[in-house]
């Protein structure tokens, strides 16, 4: 029988939906620093002892229950990755014998056991009709939090701060990430050498008739070890709603602390509101730098410098720019047909065609790293 990962995700959401999921998990929330010695695999699950998890309330007492928690594919990467288990190897005992998952991960236990090492696994609770909890993220016992929530509230008292309207374009969260894309539309540029050949995809409605681009910024943040807290500019084009972040511009603060003791974490008050009053601050700056009119000019034009080397073997470019940034055969495919049907025959249009292909992938990590590609994609088929 195959073991079955847990999963918590949603695209393309609205802040309110965001928030409630956010919200529900909250409470729910327990973060174990725990040695390898009270770890143990059984049934394709982690089991915990000896931590303030749970208890079962019985005449003779209340006892202290063991966590038992089905893994979300996060933790189980997380997990192989301590314990030195080559990850696909690991996914492939999962699927076609499990009982290697449970032996091989017992093993590596018992061997980390010996070197007294500890880790931090990231939990929820079960909620309403589950029997058992989820095991979020397995990392190392230095891992500082930054949870989503938390995050998200500080941001908006940042953007709120910086007295800019904007609005909340779309959210996705992802086992790995939650991401929050912000849009100013009072502050715009026009951008018509960069979008007079393009044509949208989804509309077929022309850049040259509305050449507009609006400023934004995205937000992100990982509660499983998969990334820093960051904000990326993003330039958004009205006429496709294709979105090019800036990436070299991203302002970051990594998840990184000092040692924490065993058991179940309480955080102190003031270990809390000192990042989120860092986070409130850098969102703040942020606004104020990325959502400027002079900002997106430059952004524009130092786009528009390379955006125009003309392609004259679309397949052959398409084909070497996917090769360099190791794209699927399926997103290679999406991308080549986007372009053409895009009719702008030049780097730009590459551009074009790789953030607006992001837009349709249902896996929100990987649109976002798509989108995220999409400058350095045109940079690259302006090279050849």
């Amino acid at each position: 029988m195959t073991i079955s990962l847990a999963k918590t995700s949603t695209r393309n959401a609205s802040l309110r939906e965001i928030v409630d999921i956010l919200r529900e998990q909250q409470p729910r929330k327990a973060d174990i620093i725990t040695p390898a010695q009270s770890i143990r695999a059984e049934g394709g699950r982690l089991i915990v002892n000896g931590a303030d998890y749970d208890y079962d309330i019985t005449p003779d007492g209340v006892t202290r229950k063991a966590a038992e928690l089905r893994l979300t594919g996060v933790a189980e990467s997380g997990l192989a990755e301590k314990l030195g288990i080559p990850v696909g190897y690991l996914r492939k005992t999962r699927v076609e014998a499990p009982e290697l998952w449970d032996q091989n991960v017992n093993g590596w236990l018992t061997h980390e056991s010996r070197e007294a090492k500890s880790y931090m696994i990231r939990t929820l609770r079960p909620g309403q009709g589950e029997d058992t909890g989820t095991a979020r993220a397995f990392l190392s016992a230095s891992y500082r939090i930054i949870d989503n929530l938390d995050i998200l509230t500080a941001a908006l008292r940042g953007v709120y701060d910086a007295g800019v309207q904007v609005r909340l374009d779309s959210c996705d969260l992802t086992d790995q990430k939650m991401y929050i894309r912000v849009v100013a539309d009072e502050v715009r540029a026009y951008a018509p050498e960069l979008l007079r050949n393009y044509r949208s995809p989804f509309t077929e409605a022309r850049g040259s008739d509305n050449p507009t681009v609006f400023a934004g910024f995205e937000i992100s943040n990982s509660e499983t070890g998969c990334g820093a807290f960051t904000i990326v500019p993003r330039l958004v084009v009205q006429v496709c709603d294709n979105g090019m972040t800036i990436t070299k511009d991203a302002m970051k603060s990594v998840h990184i602390g000092g040692r924490q003791a065993d058991g179940v974490i309480q955080w102190s008050g003031n270990t809390q509101d000192r990042t989120l009053d860092l986070v409130t601050s850098q969102t703040a700056d942020a606004v104020r730098t990325f959502l400027d009119h002079d900002y997106i000019l430059r952004q524009i034009r130092d786009i528009e410098d390379k955006a125009g080397a003309r392609i004259t073997d679309p397949e052959k470019a398409i084909t070497t720019v996917s090769q360099r940034l190791r794209f699927s055969e399926a997103v290679r495919a999406d991308v080549f047909s986007h372009f053409i049907r895009g009719a702008d025959l030049s780097a730009g249009g590459v551009m074009h065609a790789v953030t607006s292909v992001a837009q349709t992938l249902p896996d929100a990590d990987e649109a976002h790293e798509l989108e995220s590609l999409g400058i350095r994609a045109m940079e690259l088929a302006a090279s050849l």
